[in-house]
């Protein structure tokens, strides 16, 4: 165009100056600036050189309009002038990665630019020249430049560990050569069994002599090894401590067993779930992190804390499920002109279950020298239910005050019937409600689950951005909220 200093730019990252110079037949003239088509800036008359500076990102187009001496005037349009001072951007999964000595190093790397769009295929970088076959961190570089020369610099950095898979492909080996024995192994002794049952009824057995089965010598070496580890627990002084909080499990499901055995029980199991974790990943050609061991033993070792939990809620359950029956049948048993420990005998020998257990020990207990009262009080302690800490404390005042004892159970037996028949109108009562509490507490679950299935990266934003792990947070938060308010709005208490 006649008078700019420059026509047109193709592509540039650095600002242009622009200069208009009007004619001498010109008495004035204006123009116009259009950034991307559109209308920006218009100027006022003028009379003098213009310069015009573009500085910022755009397509920008000039248009001028000269109004000459003689009365007429035209228009000149310039061309186009390309400035892109917005460098590319290169999009990359992970900025660090790790690989084992000649793997080979895929990485899914894109390069997009605002003007000249995708510009994956001009990436370039100094992979070619970096050794994978040693160990160490390396420094991986990707670079692209757009038309305007705006340059974008990536640097990966991969770490190089030792490659173990013939360590795992031994270990996988080693496994399955340990299973096939063990299968081999019970195969043998199956048949044994069958062959000793057809031979068995050709013998005669002494009758000082018994044989122990197989599962009878490994419990028994079990048994043996898990005293072992207990003596050696027992003489730390916090862990005999924590043991104590499994009195009443051994009193109740163990028999009185030492309560340190529970907790060496809670280390082998934390031991066999590492050693499952390891297997697994064995299974899968990786190497388990010490995180990963260290997660598996509080789980196993947790394990057991929820296992008996579990028994001795449905032992306590059984118990008071059972213990209605059990005073019915001592109340016929002292209208029948029985004593109390001839009740307490026929309990123990007509009713099945945890409460005739209890039952035996308390006659145990009495046939040992202990009083009625104790005995009971025990039991109740055992138990922490509430008929029994009634039933107890029942027969400590006929003990301490004397009393027609029929009379008493006859009212005991009312209380309880009574007692149970409204407990269970509650339950019906708020049934429903907690059908539906447990329908909303479970959805969730499954919805993730379920969703996971169907897509794997579907909650990967989630995790991956400091935004979505508070947002899995307040999720959890009002979660657990929700399950307590609930379950609280729910518990009905029992009369007492």
């Amino acid at each position: 165009m006649e008078g700019l200093s420059i026509d047109y730019i193709d592509s540039t990252c650095e600002d242009v100056y622009v200069t208009y110079t009007p004619s001498y037949l010109v008495k004035n003239y204006t123009y116009q600036i259009l950034k991307n088509n559109e209308l920006t800036y218009t100027s006022e008359n003028l009379t003098d050189i213009a310069s015009i500076t573009f500085d910022k990102t755009g397509t920008y187009i000039i248009e001028i309009t000269n109004n000459y001496y003689d009365g007429t005037s035209d228009t000149l349009k310039s061309g186009e002038y390309k400035i892109d001072k917005e460098p590319p951007i290169i999009n990359v999964k992970d900025n660090t990665y790790k690989i084992k000595k000649n793997e080979k190093l895929n990485i899914d790397i894109k390069a997009t630019d605002m003007v000249d769009g995708d510009l994956t295929s001009k990436i370039t970088s100094n992979i070619d020249s970096i050794d994978f076959k040693s160990e160490g961190i390396k420094k991986v570089e990707y670079s692209v430049s757009d038309a305007a020369s705006n340059t974008t610099t990536k640097t990966i950095y991969v770490t190089v560990t030792k490659d173990y898979s013939t360590l795992i492909k031994v270990g996988q080996f080693g496994i399955l050569i340990s299973l096939l024995v063990v299968i081999l192994f019970l195969i043998r002794y199956i048949r044994s069994l069958k062959l000793e049952k057809r031979f068995s009824k050709f013998t005669i057995n002494s009758s000082k002599t018994r044989s122990s089965s197989l599962l009878d010598i490994l419990h028994k070496d079990y048994l043996d090894f898990i005293g072992k580890i207990s003596k050696i627990l027992s003489k730390s002084a916090v862990l005999k401590k924590h043991s104590k909080r499994y009195d009443k499990i051994s009193l109740t499901l163990c028999n009185g067993e030492d309560s340190m055995n529970f907790i060496s029980r809670k280390i082998v199991v934390g031991v066999l779930f590492i050693l499952f974790t390891v297997l697994v990943g064995f299974i899968n050609s990786r190497i388990v992190g010490v995180i990963e061991i260290l997660i598996s033993f509080i789980i196993g070792f947790l394990t057991l804390d929820i296992i008996y939990r579990y028994k001795y809620i449905r032992y306590k359950k059984k118990i008071e499920k059972d213990l209605l029956e059990a005073i019915t049948l001592m109340n016929n048993g002292f209208k029948a002109g029985m004593s109390i420990m001839q009740v307490v005998s026929l309990v123990s020998l007509e009713l099945k279950g945890p409460i005739a257990k209890e039952f035996e020990k308390i006659e145990l207990e009495i046939t040992l020298g202990l009083d009625i009262e104790v005995a009971f009080k025990r039991f109740a302690k055992r138990v922490k239910s509430e008929e029994a800490i009634y039933l107890a404390s029942s027969l400590s005042v006929l003990n301490k005050t004397g009393g027609n004892i029929i009379e008493v159970f006859n009212s005991i037996e009312k209380n309880m019937f009574a007692r149970r028949k409204l407990n269970n109108e509650l339950k019906s009562l708020t049934s429903s409600s907690r059908l539906v509490m447990y329908v909303l507490m479970f959805i969730p679950i499954i919805f993730v689950v379920f969703i996971n299935i169907i897509n794997k990266d579907y909650f990967e934003p989630l995790l991956t951005n400091k935004i979505g792990i508070i947002i899995i947070l307040l999720m959890i938060i009002i979660y657990t909220t929700y399950i307590i308010v609930v379950r609280k709005v729910l518990n009905v208490r029992r009369l007492k």
